[in-house]
């Protein structure tokens, strides 16, 4: 039986980021946040906002340099979301579509 944690069963490598980002909603609102890691399957977020499991939100990742590149931006299929303090969320997803 594996008894490892959901962690360490990942199988892409996770790249610490803390860059700020944005989470668009469909209504056309946009949450800020902040991208704590990224890989090439997903990522986890903090912020404000509390998705359902299994929503699809559209996040946008400023470029971390200042060489003028433009955001990534990508779909993301919400796996989980941990209350944290001070009103603040991790989130945890998959990408399901990058869009630039």
């Amino acid at each position: 039986m594996d008894h490892a944690s959901p962690r360490d069963r990942r199988l892409d490598r996770r790249i610490p980021l803390g860059c700020s980002a944005h989470i668009r909603l469909n209504e056309g609102e946009e949450v800020s946040a902040e991208c704590i890691e990224l890989s090439v399957s997903g990522m986890t977020l903090r912020s404000q906002y509390v998705p359902a499991e299994g929503e699809v939100v559209e996040v946008v990742i400023a470029s971390h340099d200042n060489m003028g590149r433009p955001p990534l931006v990508t779909h993301l299929r919400v796996t989980r979301c941990h209350a944290l303090s001070g009103g603040q969320y991790e989130i945890g997803g998959s990408t399901v579509r990058i869009v630039g």
